[in-house]
């Protein structure tokens, strides 16, 4: 018998050991995939920072004829606007994700539960507006007729605060890595169901929950459609809306370009119509990018977090 096991443990071992050859290989994989990912936004960078003329003249490269930062002053010569949008989709982003955490985790949460009575009628009807929904029109006229949300913070929080997928996935999270008999001792010793929630449930959960925070961060940070429906206002344009805008303006003046004077077209002419674009795509996509790590650290730390022991 114990030779048996002896047997069973050394080919365990050797299976689950890689040699140094391929160990080797699989480093070089990844250190290629890592850089063809990085590539593409160091491109991107490496353009917003070329002059308008070497981008005409000689087109992309990775090493432009001349550097130039006309594109990030011309994206920025609205003033205080660029960074009033960036504030205030900072803050929308902070609110939503707080927001979307609450009621996406306490949601999935009770739904995770077996003993829940009605959990099959909640989940169908969840499930269910994921095939069908009442469409832009009718949702339009809840949001700015009903809920009187037009030119309103909230207008820009409330409609993508939770989503089917979202309470999905930290659903099966939670049914599949909270243990039953966590929940069940916890209620022996007197714990209210918020506290076990709270307490118990929360802290070993997090990564489900980092994951679905990135989500709605994402979500959030990328938004614009609904500050082109509900607000009117400069002062709640989120900073992709505004970016957006003012890359239909440069659009705008490029396609109008020869219809003016001579020295009006001299004049557009010397616009930074590629750069900006390309620099309206660093300054959307640097703090996302920023942010991520602070995701990963719980990634990591909430793998390593356990509760029941063998």
């Amino acid at each position: 018998m114990k030779t048996d096991t002896t047997e069973i443990q050394d080919g365990e071992t050797k299976f689950n050991h890689i040699g140094k050859g391929a160990n080797t290989a699989f480093h070089l994989v990844f250190i290629l995939l890592s850089i063809l990912c990085l590539a593409p936004l160091v491109f991107v960078i490496i353009i917003s920072f070329s002059s308008e003329h070497s981008v005409m003249v000689n087109g992309y490269s990775f090493r432009p004829d001349e550097w130039s930062t006309g594109a990030y002053e011309f994206v920025f010569q609205s003033g205080g606007q660029v960074m009033h949008s960036l504030g205030m989709s900072a803050l929308v982003t902070v609110t939503g994700v707080a927001i979307g955490m609450a009621l996406t985790s306490t949601y999935a949460y009770v739904l995770s539960r077996k003993t829940f009575r009605y959990r099959k009628l909640f989940t169908g009807i969840l499930v269910a507006t994921m095939f069908f929904n009442g469409g832009l029109v009718s949702t339009y006229m809840v949001v700015a007729n009903f809920l009187h949300l037009k030119n309103n913070f909230l207008a820009l929080v409330l409609p993508v605060a939770v989503t089917p997928f979202n309470i999905i996935v930290l659903r099966t999270f939670f049914a599949t890595s909270v243990p039953d008999a966590l929940i069940e001792s916890a209620k022996i010793d007197g714990a209210s169901q918020f506290k076990i929630f709270t307490d118990i449930v929360l802290p070993i959960s997090l990564p489900g929950l980092a994951t679905v925070a990135l989500f709605l961060t994402l979500t959030y940070w990328n938004d614009w459609k609904n500050a082109l429906l509900y607000i009117d206002s400069k002062s709640l344009y989120p900073l992709q809306y505004l970016l957006m805008k003012i890359e239909r303006n440069i659009e705008f003046i490029a396609q109008n370009a020869g219809r003016g004077s001579m020295g009006l077209d001299s004049a557009l002419s010397r616009l930074p119509s590629e750069t900006a674009k390309m620099a309206i795509v660093v300054i959307a996509t640097l703090p996302i990018a920023c942010a991520y790590p602070f995701f990963q650290r719980y990634f990591v730390s909430g793998l390593t977090v356990g509760s029941v022991k063998e």
